[in-house]
């Protein structure tokens, strides 16, 4: 989350009028992320989430993103709705911007998860896979393989900027990827951002999962790939966690699973969870806007995980 765009009182009131939610009395910037302007909103109903979705988002996805919450939330899992204004729409527009009035889901985000915490998180996307067995709908992502090694080339020699050889070694790992990619693993729609900041906690459980808007139709184990990558490190990428590691495997297995041929893969890809984010990191950090409300993020914590997986053992990583 973040706020890119500045939204008036005046006008976030008269957005309010749209909905049955009481009368606006505070409104509040949330600097966390990169991807979205978000302000939490109090009124005389209760409290709401207020998304206005930047350039990253394409307008066309929205509807595929709002069916996918509903469905999600009709199968009884914890996830925000996007809340429907008196005539029945989800989609707005305020501020020159499409937005979206959601349900405010209590919990918070933990920055050092404690392995019954992982456990939980592993559980919670595996509820997601399940639940989504039934989701008829599908959406092209944007950043696999392909638009990996285009953001690459968008980046180009900048990369340097950030780290001495960050090209290079970021240009090799592309090549590698593509010559060792899993493409025989079952895709599904997935998640693909299941960071702790995505998820909200009371105490062990998870009470919400939330910011849908990397959804997309891709290899199921790979969004595992990815949960493992944000969950098991310190911040800055270094010190694995092997506890984290295990329990949030464990969770998975317990509400849905891996396969073998998963298993043996997960180690490639891990490595193109960790090279994701590791280019979506450096694009926002070489492009914020300076007077943007936002907290960019480190690309090299990527880097970091992206060596420990390419030397990790797969039975390690995801014991059977």
């Amino acid at each position: 989350m973040a706020v890119y765009t500045q939204v008036s009182t005046e006008e976030m009131t008269a957005f309010l009028h749209r909905y049955d939610v009481g009368t606006l009395l505070s409104a509040k910037g949330i600097a966390e992320g990169v991807e979205n302007s978000n302000y939490l909103i109090e009124t005389t109903a209760g409290r709401f989430i207020l998304t206005l979705y930047e350039k990253r988002v394409n307008v066309d996805d929205l509807p595929f993103f709002c069916a996918l919450t509903d469905h999600l939330a009709a199968k009884g899992l914890n996830i925000p709705r996007m809340l429907r204004d008196r005539r029945g729409e989800q989609l707005q527009t305020l501020a020159g911007r499409p937005a979206c009035l959601i349900e405010f889901l209590s919990g918070v985000s933990v920055t050092h998860p404690t392995p019954a915490q992982a456990r939980a998180a592993g559980g919670a996307l595996g509820d997601m896979h399940k639940a989504l067995g039934d989701f008829r709908l599908g959406r092209p992502n944007s950043l696999d393989l392909a638009g990996w090694g285009a953001l690459a080339a968008r980046c180009g020699a900048d990369l340097d900027h950030i780290q001495p050889g960050l090209r290079g070694r970021v240009m090799a790992e592309v090549d590698w990827l593509e010559a060792n990619w899993p493409r025989h693993l079952p895709t599904a729609v997935i998640h693909a951002d299941l960071f702790p900041d995505n998820v909200l906690m009371l105490g062990d459980e998870v009470s919400g999962v939330i910011d849908f808007y990397f959804a997309c139709t891709d290899i199921r184990a790979w969004d595992v790939a990815v949960t493992h990558a944000a969950w098991c490190f310190e911040n800055d990428g270094t010190g694995y966690h092997a506890d984290l590691g295990r329990a949030l495997v464990a969770g998975y297995d317990r509400q849905f699973g891996l396969s073998t041929d998963e298993r043996l893969a997960f180690p490639i890809l891990a490595r193109g969870a960790c090279l994701r984010f590791l280019l979506t990191r450096a694009w926002d950090w070489l492009n914020t806007p300076a007077d943007a409300l936002v907290t960019r993020k480190d690309p090299i914590a990527f880097l970091r995980r992206l060596d420990f997986y390419a030397e990790a053992d797969p039975e390690t990583l995801v014991p059977a």
